[in-house]
């Protein structure tokens, strides 16, 4: 049977990306997001460059029973998933009161729920592999509080950790878990967070392309590492906040994101 590589949040940026690996490396795809006309795009395209089978689902995962729509997809499609990748996410900036409940719950659907759940509806299926891999996408955030990103980095900080203590239960198994952990990266997140102009502006001094990202990513996954921040400026960021007193971090995150 034909292997396939699940990504979520892959219309665009470092999931769009992550597809173009596993497309390059021979992986069929299948591609979830909220935006059926980029998903349509991107599977004709990487079928006409790679020449792999491509399909796409469109769901917005900050609805429950999402995950359920997608393992049911792949089950009556008899879809073969060596990999999941549980990329999509997103961030809301700004004062934590200025959201609303819903916002944020719908947030940590995204980030944290839906994750977990493709998570377990999905490992029954990737024990069945010879070698299967799960690859979780976290953010430089999850190193640290980070006032005015304040959910969106102990989102972070959940995905992290998660992964760390799977790839431990997981070890002597058929599957590999991995998590990746970007900084800044040029794609539409500041965007769709509404980060601030000196926010954006500190980002684009430290910009990573989501296809150097993609490429460190799906490379550590295969790897079998356990966690890779991206950048060597990222990975100095996290050693200091570890280091360095926690109200100096948070104060310094706080004069960005303020």
């Amino acid at each position: 049977m034909a292997q396939y590589a699940l990504i979520t949040g892959a219309s665009k940026g470092i999931g769009k990306c992550i597809a173009a690996e596993f497309a390059k490396r021979k992986i069929n795809v299948l591609l979830v997001a909220r935006s059926e006309g980029l998903l349509q795009q991107q599977c004709l395209a990487l079928q006409a460059a790679h020449d792999i089978k491509a399909y796409y689902m469109v769901a917005d995962l900050s609805r429950p029973g999402a995950p359920e729509q997608l393992l049911n997809w792949c089950t009556e499609k008899k879809f073969d998933v060596q990999a999941l990748v549980n990329n999509a996410g997103y961030g809301l900036s700004g004062l934590f009161e200025s959201y609303t409940a819903q916002q944020h719950t719908d947030m940590i659907q995204v980030n944290i729920t839906a994750l977990v759940q493709l998570t377990s509806l999905f490992l029954p299926l990737l024990k069945q592999q010879k070698k299967a891999y799960i690859l979780n996408i976290a953010s430089s955030a999850a190193y640290q509080a980070v006032p005015y990103l304040s959910a969106y980095s102990a989102s972070k900080s959940f995905v992290l950790s998660f992964s760390r203590g799977l790839h431990y239960e997981l070890k002597r198994t058929n599957v590999s878990v991995t998590c990746i952990s970007p900084g800044a990266t040029d794609t539409d997140f500041p965007n769709r967070a509404n980060i601030g102009a000196k926010g954006k502006k500190a980002a684009e001094k430290l910009n990573m392309t989501p296809e150097a990202v993609a490429a460190q990513a799906v490379k550590a996954m295969y790897a079998g590492k356990t966690e890779v921040i991206t950048g060597f400026v990222n990975k100095l960021g996290a050693a200091l906040a570890w280091l360095a007193p926690k109200a100096l971090t948070e104060k310094t995150a706080a004069s960005i994101y303020e």
